[in-house]
């Protein structure tokens, strides 16, 4: 694994703005960042991090089996009583699920290890799926990188047949997110893109505009019924609204389905190390008031629903390092902390990069890398795009 230096496309944030990329530079600082790619052997890829992500997430079923048939576990997840039943059922009817994202640490040497798992509303996905690879055939095509050069990423072959495999034909698939986040509007965009490619009619909403008819069904602006939703909305925040009470009545089929839950909790790292111990992809971590807790040493306290690295502690020695909320209306950890045992990033030129590994209907199918000069890696990451080539 080499970070190697390039040379930016002359016109990449035209062609940006073109696809609606339009958060590809934030505050005046890049977000997308072509200056330099990530370098894998093919050995790296195949048998370091796409058979990891496999096994990964062929452990998540088994837990999400288990956490569901706990009371206890559903408690402290912070899920609230009143969609327990609605969840297990759910999971029993095994709802498709769509896609995920998990954040591995690696250095190309050691076995990959799991920080969490982006299981709800994992974003990152255009740039990984389609902009990154539309800069791999364009470098290859100016000479610009190696001949042979690869990389790992069918995202959106994978996303087209996912959508096929929902059984939508000839039926409506709304899309919703909060319309005012740039990030969020395109990857719903892009999502209705893929399912409209798979044959489904879609229909793109803000998720404020969804309402409920007196006989309790979801409409939207147009007064049709929302049958089938795809929503990039955490499910803890749709439960906590006022039309919340309404959804265990279980009369729309929502993407991703409520069982997912429990692996988008960092609850989860708990629950899998308690599964699995040992296991070369895990990290030690617990629920922060299990005794066990204190004998991890080096740690990272994480909130049970945190986003995006707000709230983050990374504690040496007992001196905490703090990542801030984004926002002050991005406040987490009422519910709860896991501490998991601290496995730095690896560094490459004084960046710190996280691998992004994509699943998309369990099988996984693609990375994305995000680096930052810091170890806590935030929402003012940038995306670096990457190469196979042995």
């Amino acid at each position: 694994m080499q970070r190697i230096g390039s040379i930016e496309r002359p016109d990449w944030k035209r062609q940006a703005t073109v696809l609606g990329f339009d958060y590809n530079t934030v505050d005046g600082k890049p977000y997308w960042d072509e200056t330099a790619y990530y370098r894998f052997s093919l050995a790296q890829i195949e048998t370091d991090l796409e058979a990891t992500t496999q096994e990964l997430i062929g452990m998540c079923y088994q837990a999400v089996e288990h956490i569901a048939g706990s009371e206890p576990l559903l408690r402290r997840f912070a899920i609230p009583e009143f969609a327990w039943d609605y969840l297990r059922r759910s999971w029993r009817r095994q709802d498709k699920d769509l896609y995920g994202r998990f954040d591995l640490r690696y250095d190309g040497k050691g076995p990959p290890k799991l920080f969490e798992f982006n299981a709800d509303t994992p974003t990152a996905l255009f740039e990984a799926a389609v902009f990154q690879w539309q800069w791999l055939e364009q470098r290859l095509a100016a000479g610009a990188l190696p001949a042979g050069a690869d990389q790992f990423n069918s995202i959106h072959e994978r996303l087209i047949a996912a959508f096929q495999g929902l059984g939508l034909a000839g039926r409506t698939l709304h899309l919703a997110a909060l319309s005012e986040h740039p990030e969020d509007r395109l990857t719903v965009e892009y999502m209705a893109d893929c399912a409209s490619q798979a044959g489904v009619t879609t229909k793109l909403i803000a998720i404020a505009d969804i309402g409920v008819t007196a006989d309790h069904r979801f409409t939207d602006p147009e007064d049709e019924v929302v049958a089938h939703l795809f929503k990039l909305y955490p499910w803890e925040w749709l439960l906590a609204d006022p039309f919340g009470a309404e959804l265990p009545r279980d009369q729309t089929a929502i993407f991703e389905p409520i069982w997912k839950m429990t692996l988008s909790n960092k609850g989860l790292l708990a629950v899998l190390w308690e599964m699995f111990p040992d296991h070369a992809a895990l990290l030690p971590a617990y629920f922060e008031d299990d005794p066990r807790a204190e004998t991890l040493g080096d740690y990272v306290r994480k909130p049970l629903l945190g986003r995006e690295g707000s709230n983050i502690e990374l504690v040496r020695r007992g001196v905490a390092k703090r990542q801030p909320a984004a926002s002050d209306d991005q406040v987490y950890g009422s519910e709860g902390y896991v501490r998991q045992a601290l496995a730095t990033l690896p560094e490459f030129a004084g960046n710190y990069p996280v691998i992004g590994s994509w699943v998309v209907a369990g099988h996984s199918c693609g990375i994305g890398i995000r680096e930052e000069d810091q170890l806590i890696t935030s929402n003012t990451a940038r995306f670096v795009p990457h190469i196979i080539l042995d």
